[in-house]
Order: structure tokens, then sequence, then C-alpha cells
């Protein structure tokens, strides 16, 4: 799946299922993306923010939670392929031999 690989799946629209379109940038790592949003989440509870600043945070939290479920989308994949693998002794499920 692509998510795993790191690649994006893209719409009829041009954009990706998070819906970030052409930007080029990196998708994070799930760890870099779990830390990140774990930290926002620290900030947003302490208060102290502005209106703006709060949406904006909740804006990235959110691109950061969808990327999260995409790497998670990813590792649930491949973990079905490779049980599949392992319970048909090795063949592609379907395969003659």
């Amino acid at each position: 799946m692509a998510a795993a690989s790191g690649g994006t799946d893209k719409t009829a629209d041009g954009t990706d299922k998070t819906g970030r379109g052409a930007d080029t940038t990196p998708r994070p790592a799930y760890e870099q993306a779990r830390d990140e949003l774990a930290d926002l989440v620290k900030r947003l509870e302490a208060g102290g923010l502005t209106l703006e600043q709060s949406l904006r945070l909740w804006e990235r939290g959110e691109e950061l939670a969808a990327i999260c479920e995409e790497w998670l989308e990813g590792a649930r994949a491949r973990l079905a392929t490779a049980m599949a693998k392992q319970e048909t002794g090795g063949q592609t499920p379907g395969a003659p031999f």
C-alpha cells in the first residue's frame, strides 16, 4: 500500500487522501507526526493562545492525525498480506503453486 512506502494516492482532483494537493513538503514519518501531534495537544491544553493560534494548531493537528492514520492503514495492510502469505505457506492467495 502506498502509505507504508511513503507515496500517496491521488484523487481525481489532484489531491491526495488528506487533501494536501500538490504540496511538495515531504510527508513526515509516523513517529515524527505522532510526536508533533502530541506537542500540539499539550500546547492547546496549556491554553493562553489566541483564537487564531488555536485554530492553526487544530488544523495542523488534523493534518497530522490524517498522516498517522495513513501510516497505520499501510501497516495494517502489510500485516494482513504477511499473515495471508504465512497461512498459504508463502504463496500468494489464489496462486496455483
